[in-house]
């Protein structure tokens, strides 16, 4: 894990972590173009670009966001396959192309797939036409597999960028075995909405609530979550789930449903507003993880700070970010058996059900802003540095109060 400022561990990888006591803390005179998606669909990457231009502002940061997933114009345009996507990267390039300046720096939210075809490395190159400072934050959890298939065509646009950055040790390693230098900066936690409720709610009194907040989607594997639900409640009859999230899996996971006679033991919530989201973790007494592929799922770092026991599968970036035991319970993919048994051991020991709330609570506070922000300001720094260097400019960011430096590199992988 990240926190403490230091990664331990061996292998390839090399990223590097910024810190140091020099860091700059304020961003006035700054300007970021935050390019990513925004809600609606209000997935994990969406939710993390609304709420980082947000923090940014309070900062002094000027921020222009350009939006990767804009609506369709006209909207019947969305329903024509071949041709939504082209409908979406023209405006997409446009707002681009106006968005930069010089002395900026292109904030560029990057995933895998098509999405890195269509939107990151378009942005990353329009960025340097305008001679901007660009900042490439992948947070792809398939990143492994993508590189082996597509790797090729990703190094020369990566090569364009003045620095990489990866929320989690997980994607550092998928980076340092292919010689490319990161740096850490976790995804970013608001612990003044996701906070614990009142004491006598807490994880040991709970109605035995169990919440699963990903969406339908097969990579996430609900129907494991829900295997493992049938067998709970063979145990605790009065046990209920909740299903939080939309996507093509849910006729199949209803009729799972059916098939396993839970009825209305299951509720499917569909979408739920983010600012609805704190409340739903408080009501839990578990928060199920089912996923097949992960990086850094932002739905456990919001159980954690809810003071909510996780359970989740011991995949991707996953035991990066909590460690079996202490502050979540980790269990296989596709094992509803072995999920069953986690639900269970912490709906039948109210004090380990307390000691992982409250472990997953305090490591929870690693991730938010006030411990996440001087390392996000120093890589920008450190882009702005080598843009100007590059341009044969000032060899330093352009706002006022500067001190930002490369801080203390760690090498290594975990």
């Amino acid at each position: 894990m990240w926190p403490g400022g230091s990664i331990h561990g061996s292998g390839d990888a090399r990223y590097r972590m910024c810190g140091g006591a020099d860091v700059t803390r304020r961003g006035g005179g700054l300007r970021v173009v935050l390019v990513g998606p925004l809600p609606p669909p209000a997935g994990g990457m969406a939710n993390q670009t609304r709420q980082l231009a947000r923090l940014l502002e309070t900062e002094g940061v000027t921020v222009d966001i350009v939006r990767q997933n804009r609506p369709y114009t006209p909207a019947w345009v969305g329903r024509l396959y071949w041709l939504r996507a082209f409908a979406r990267l023209i405006p997409y390039l446009i707002d681009l192309w106006k968005a930069g300046a010089r002395n900026s720096v292109f904030h560029v939210m990057a995933n895998s797939g098509w999405s890195w075809h269509l939107f990151a490395a378009p942005a990353v190159i329009v960025a340097r036409l305008r001679r901007a400072a660009v900042v490439v934050n992948y947070r792809g959890g398939g990143a492994e597999e993508f590189f082996r298939r597509s790797y090729p065509f990703v190094k020369p646009v990566l090569r364009l960028a003045d620095a990489v950055v990866v929320p989690s040790g997980f994607l550092g390693e998928v980076f340092g075995k292919r010689g490319v230098d990161v740096q850490v900066v976790p995804n970013i936690i608001d612990l003044h909405r996701f906070r614990r409720g009142a004491e006598e709610t807490g994880p040991g009194a709970r109605r035995p609530h169990l919440v699963v907040p990903r969406n339908l989607e097969a990579i996430y594997d609900n129907a494991t979550a829900v295997r493992a639900f049938r067998l709970v409640k063979d145990h605790v009859p009065d046990a209920r789930l909740t299903l939080a999230g939309t996507g093509p899996e849910g006729p199949a996971l209803r009729r799972l449903v059916e098939e396993l006679g839970l009825g209305d033991a299951v509720v499917f919530a569909g979408h739920v507003e983010n600012a609805r989201m704190p409340e739903l973790y408080r009501s839990a007494a578990v928060v199920i993880n089912p996923s097949l592929v992960d990086n850094m799922p932002i739905s456990v770092l919001e159980a954690l700070a809810s003071g909510v026991p996780v359970v989740s599968t011991d995949v991707g970036g996953v035991p990066h970010l909590v460690e079996d035991g202490r502050t979540a319970l980790l269990v296989p993919p596709r094992a509803p058996e072995r999920m069953a048994e986690a639900v269970l051991r912490l709906l039948r020991d109210p004090d380990l059900a307390v000691r992982l709330a409250d472990a997953g609570r305090a490591a929870s506070r690693e991730y938010s802003w006030d411990r996440v922000r001087e390392r996000l300001f120093a890589v920008y720094g450190q882009a702005l540095a080598a843009a100007g260097a590059r341009q044969g400019g000032p060899p330093g960011p352009p706002w006022r109060g500067s001190g930002a430096a490369a801080g203390t590199d760690h090498e290594g992988g975990r």
